[in-house]
């Protein structure tokens, strides 16, 4: 039996210095997050693979990197509990990914293949990245205490994501100023700025935090540690039906994770190919976001302790839908900037809240394991709305009705949301 920490309503909550670095690593990966749909983006599609081509190499990659980490979340995340090693998987994934990110800024943008297999290595890794990162979520909270701190790990997010933004705006705005007269040279700048934050921020996370879990005997060698791993990931399929909550809820939060991680990644083409946006344009409506989204992040977090998660959860996903239905219908650069602040009121909270109902649903001594299903099931189908994007792009030539695909996947799991009830689902968990 695997013996990672899972809390309960009496277990005691982290040290603040273990919320404090757990939280940090949200201030070092929000870098990628917010660079990667701005400078990224536009690297890619203006610099490296300029014209419509670039628009369906960008939406396209992602979809390959959100399929290979669906596959391989849920083997890594019980290898981790197997021989409780979140910690070191946490840092194999955050810096290698780092790593990559910096060799984006200094490999020359005509190695064309070479930057976009960069491109899609970052990606993987930052998600990958997050299953371990999510585990020690509850290693370090309580019932009472798990919807705070999951929403002050967004909102910190939201900081560090726009303070770096802000750095490399400043070299867009002033790159004449101190010799970096092309965009090119700019926007490289950019990257180097996303690979070293997302880097050096994420070692007082690694400093501070450590798994609970008791680990075995002995460690096992990788071949012993993956067929358990297999094991376990087997048992857990096919003990599924024990979670039935639970795996009703993934089975939603597959579906309408996949809208959200498809607009945040795609909007920035939506700017660009419909409404002329240019890079410091681009680049200011997402500092806007970031920094609209941290009290949102907040908000969402005291209405959960208010009304409930569920009922935020759904408050939220009516929200992005209506977004999705006046995205549409946008026609101007200032339309989209009101859009654009509606949006982050609820981008972190959804995300927050679903961080948090998994939690509380998850099975004691499974933590690692169970959020890698977590991770599985917001990758596991997130490929198709990237993938459809590009597809409706490529064929119609449309980012506006590519955007409004978008909209199935919040209405399948706003309708299966609703037949939810998490208390239910924390008494399987405690239960099985």
């Amino acid at each position: 039996m695997l013996t990672t920490f899972s809390p309960t309503s009496e277990s005691p909550p982290g040290r603040p210095r273990e919320v404090f670095a757990w939280a940090m690593y949200d201030w070092a990966n929000s870098a990628y997050s917010t660079l990667s749909i701005t400078i990224l983006v536009y690297y890619i599609k203006s610099v490296v693979v300029p014209g419509e081509w670039g628009t369906v190499v960008w939406a396209w990659g992602i979809s390959l990197s959100m399929l290979t980490a669906a596959l391989l979340s849920p083997l890594l995340g019980a290898l981790a509990d197997a021989n409780s090693s979140k910690r070191k998987w946490l840092a194999g994934t955050a810096l290698t990914g780092a790593a990559a990110a910096v060799l984006l800024a200094l490999v020359p943008p005509e190695r064309t293949w070479l930057v976009v297999g960069l491109f899609v290595a970052t990606c993987l890794l930052f998600e990958l990245s997050l299953g371990f990162y999510n585990g020690f979520l509850t290693e370090i909270t309580n019932q009472q205490t798990i919807n705070r701190v999951s929403a002050w790990g967004y909102a910190l997010g939201y900081l560090g994501g726009a303070t770096a933004l802000v750095l490399a705006l400043l070299v867009m705005i002033f790159g004449e100023a101190i010799g970096l007269p092309e965009l090119s040279d700019q926007l490289r700048v950019g990257l180097l700025i996303m690979g070293l934050w997302w880097g050096l921020f994420t070692l007082p996370t690694l400093w501070i935090l450590r798994d609970r879990g008791r680990p075995p005997e002995r460690r096992l060698p990788l071949c012993s540690a993956v067929a358990q791993a297999t094991g376990e990931v087997v048992h857990t399929l096919r003990s599924v039906r024990v979670y039935r909550t639970l795996a009703l809820f993934l089975l939603a939060f597959l579906f309408y994770n996949d809208g959200i991680q498809s607009v945040i990644s795609q909007s920035s083409t939506f700017a660009m190919d419909e409404l002329s946006f240019g890079p410091v344009e681009l680049m200011s409506l997402i500092l806007m976001i970031q920094l609209v989204a941290c009290p949102g992040a907040m908000l969402v977090g005291f209405l959960s302790d208010r009304i409930g998660q569920k009922p935020s959860l759904i408050l939220c996903l009516a929200i992005w839908v209506g977004l999705l239905l006046a995205a549409f219908f946008v026609t101007s650069k200032l339309e989209f900037w009101i859009l654009g602040g509606v949006l982050a009121l609820v981008l972190g909270g959804t995300q927050s809240v679903s961080r948090a109902i998994m939690g509380r649903m998850t099975p004691p001594e499974r933590t690692a394991e169970f959020f890698g299903f977590f991770n599985f099931s917001g990758k596991a189908t997130s490929f198709l709305g990237t993938f459809l994007f590009g597809l409706i792009v490529a064929l119609c030539g449309s980012a506006r009705l590519a955007i409004l695909s978008l909209l199935v996947f919040f209405l399948i799991g706003w309708a299966i949301i609703a037949r939810i009830n998490v208390e239910q689902g924390r008494r399987q968990a405690l239960q099985a």
